[in-house]
């Protein structure tokens, strides 16, 4: 995919084209693959867009009516008017390897695009900051993500709990964190998004948990359960998902937990203290 200086404004303007619209979850995955190729889109054929997302080429077709329009020759022409001119994408000379790491580099130049309006990651910083405990949730293709923010966390925040492992005890541990005084749930939503995710946050909201949720779209299934949504798109080029994106959100979300933690400088040079006492590390 090529980068152009009018991708990111090609982003936004189709989000806006899909909000308002209640899209079934195929037709979330066509839009959620043509934000990921905004600069693209309007030169993809039906065809094209049908084995980019993995649907079928009916489901484009439907999907074009859903946002009203004739059929997909419309929706194309429209998105030709409305989005930033680009030229057609050049074929690519890079091999697959290659091209795996060249959508990852897309996908952080979109990320930083988002960050340009940092006030949602700061609103997610000081939500989580100010719950104790603070349950991070993460299964599956998510469990790393997870995992990764729970273990920097700890050194700043005074009570993370991991939530990595699901089955009837989930439901068990989100109860366990709200009798012990949390007020908000941090979540990394990947796909393929477990069913049990989606049914977790639907629960820990009602519970009265405002949930920070990071995802590879705010289509994803679980946007409707989040109250505040962080998406970061993940790769797709190779057998398995990759998801640098995610993982760098992660980290600045941790940055924005540590400015809302009047303590957190103090917590990290008596962690450091503690750690060279014991001669944790070998440098």
């Amino acid at each position: 995919m090529s980068e152009t200086g009018g991708e990111p404004e090609a982003t936004a303007r189709l989000q806006k084209l899909f909000e308002g619209h209640r899209l079934t979850p195929t037709q979330r995955r066509i839009a959620h693959c043509m934000v990921r190729r905004s600069a693209d889109a309007p030169f993809l054929s039906s065809v094209e867009l049908a084995e980019l997302a993995g649907v079928s080429q009916p489901s484009v077709t439907r999907f074009a009516v859903a946002l009203g329009f004739d059929g997909y020759p419309a929706l194309r022409r429209h998105l030709r008017d409305v989005v930033p001119a680009a030229e057609p994408p050049a074929e690519d000379s890079y091999n697959e390897y290659q091209q795996a790491v060249q959508a990852e580099i897309d996908n952080l130049r979109h990320l930083a695009s988002l960050l340009a309006d940092p006030a949602p990651v700061a609103r997610a910083g000081r939500l989580l900051a100010a719950s104790r405990p603070l349950p991070v949730l993460g299964l599956r293709a998510a469990t790393a993500q997870a995992a990764g923010f729970a273990y920097f966390a700890r050194k700043v925040h005074p009570d993370v709990r991991l939530l990595d492992e699901g089955g009837t005890l989930l439901v068990d541990r989100i109860d366990a964190a709200v009798r012990a005084g949390a007020s908000a749930l941090l979540c990394f939503a990947l796909p393929r998004h477990p069913r049990e995710v989606v049914d977790a946050l639907e629960y820990a909201r009602g519970a009265g948990l405002t949930v920070v949720t990071v995802a590879d779209s705010t289509f994803a299934p679980v946007a409707r359960h989040s109250d505040v949504l962080l998406p970061a798109a993940v790769g797709t080029g190779l057998a398995f998902d990759t998801a640098c994106a995610p993982m760098l959100l992660g980290r600045v979300l941790l940055e924005a937990m540590c400015d809302a933690l009047p303590d957190a400088q103090a917590r990290l040079e008596e962690f450091d203290a503690r750690a060279a006492a014991r001669g944790l590390f070998v440098e």
